[in-house]
């Protein structure tokens, strides 16, 4: 291997490998792409499990977009299975319609009703907060307390073992209420996933040119004084790259719980999926209220995959701690200011670049990371 390398990119998920396919191909830069894990893409990795089914290894990837930039973009390397991402919400004993819409209030009050109707209901219910502070303000303030109980609060609460109103409001306001039939999960106009997986996606970025090297399950501190390189582009955890100099930023992580089933059992799952060859009716049911998983994922919904048997995953979350996978930054204002003292040493650095969801210490979808990704490139490509 040549040990002079023009980036030393640090974690081969979206932006690691984003970086890497452009700064070679665009600008002929050699770029060495070091990752502990044994595979490529990061948490967007999935694979066929041993049954067959393609599961998405760390949690669902529901890939969404409003840029055609993003698109075409990752349209360079796969072509797309379009999807509209259903969930339903499993409440007192039964599934219910999610995101809230005009099909779940039907089911709240038992009868058909309109769109005039319920709009009328939630402006009644709702809370009136001018300026919501927090995730239990935002969702009161739109549907008031009846729902927020019953799909909103003990989910949260489960998922980040935070109380919703010690979270930022862009938790819960990401998710959201309709007053018409609209059940998506997402509000994006582009919604689809790789229709050969995301695999295949990321070993095109990868085989797109020989000026890229990939080390696989090699922490990049092992290869520091072995490699010669201009540039670090480095979308691990910053403080885990500071040493925790400031103390260990908070996180959540999860565990995954997979479960695989034939076709015998699914015949007898059938009067409860209603799909011939599926475990359950929609591709996640999220359990706000019961059980100490938070979701059940059946991804073979979205991927249309044809077999006989499907696999399931429980999702269950847990406080990190470190040794663990952080998944998520933890959206309080105490974390945030943490990570500012780490953001303000990482502005001063003049060779590294920190990129994607850890490195930056926020909750970005896949289609922002690529995108901060591809404005990092035009930083970086006159140097």
């Amino acid at each position: 291997m040549n040990m002079k390398f023009d980036y030393l990119i640090v974690g081969a998920g979206f932006s690691g490998l984003v970086l890497a396919e452009r700064l070679s191909t665009q600008r002929g830069k050699t770029c060495l792409v070091v990752d502990t894990r044994s595979h490529i893409g990061g948490n967007a990795c999935d694979e066929y499990d041993k049954y067959g089914v393609l599961v998405h290894k760390y949690g669902p990837h529901y890939f969404r977009t409003n840029s055609p930039k993003i698109r075409d973009y990752l349209s360079l390397f796969t072509e797309w299975r379009m999807v509209n991402y259903n969930i339903l919400s499993w409440a007192d004993g039964k599934y219910w319609n999610f995101p809230i819409n005009l099909n779940t209030y039907e089911q709240l009050v038992g009868r058909p009703s309109t769109e005039d109707e319920f709009a009328k209901f939630l402006e009644k219910t709702k809370v009136n907060i001018a300026v919501p502070q927090n995730s239990e303000e935002v969702i009161v303030s739109q549907v008031g307390w009846e729902l927020y109980e019953k799909f909103f609060k003990n989910y949260t609460l489960k998922q980040w073992n935070k109380h919703p109103k010690e979270l930022d409001a862009s938790v819960c306001g990401r998710i959201p209420i309709r007053t018409n039939r609209d059940d998506r999960y997402l509000r994006e106009e582009f919604q689809a996933i790789p229709s050969a997986g995301y695999h295949k996606m990321f070993e095109r970025m990868v085989n797109s040119s020989p000026l890229i090297k990939l080390l696989l399950k090699t922490n990049y501190r092992e290869v520091l004084g072995a490699v010669d390189y201009k540039h670090l582009i480095y979308s691990g955890p910053i403080d885990e790259y500071y040493d925790h100099c400031y103390g260990a930023l908070p996180y959540r992580s999860l565990r995954f719980e997979f479960e695989n089933y034939g076709p015998e059992e699914l015949k007898a799952r059938h009067t409860i999926s209603g799909k011939a060859g599926f475990w359950q009716p929609a591709m996640q049911v999220n359990y706000p209220n019961d059980f100490d998983y938070t979701r059940i994922v059946e991804i073979k919904h979205a991927t249309g995959q044809l077999c006989e048997n499907t696999t399931i995953v429980k999702e269950y979350p847990e406080d990190y701690r470190l040794g663990k996978e952080p998944y998520y930054p933890l959206p309080t204002a105490e974390a945030q200011k943490q990570f500012k003292r780490y953001e303000e040493r990482g502005n001063a650095e003049k060779n590294v670049s920190f990129v994607g969801r850890l490195a930056t210490y926020r909750y970005y979808n896949m289609d922002q990371v690529v995108g901060m990704a591809l404005t990092e490139f035009e930083k970086l490509k006159n140097q």
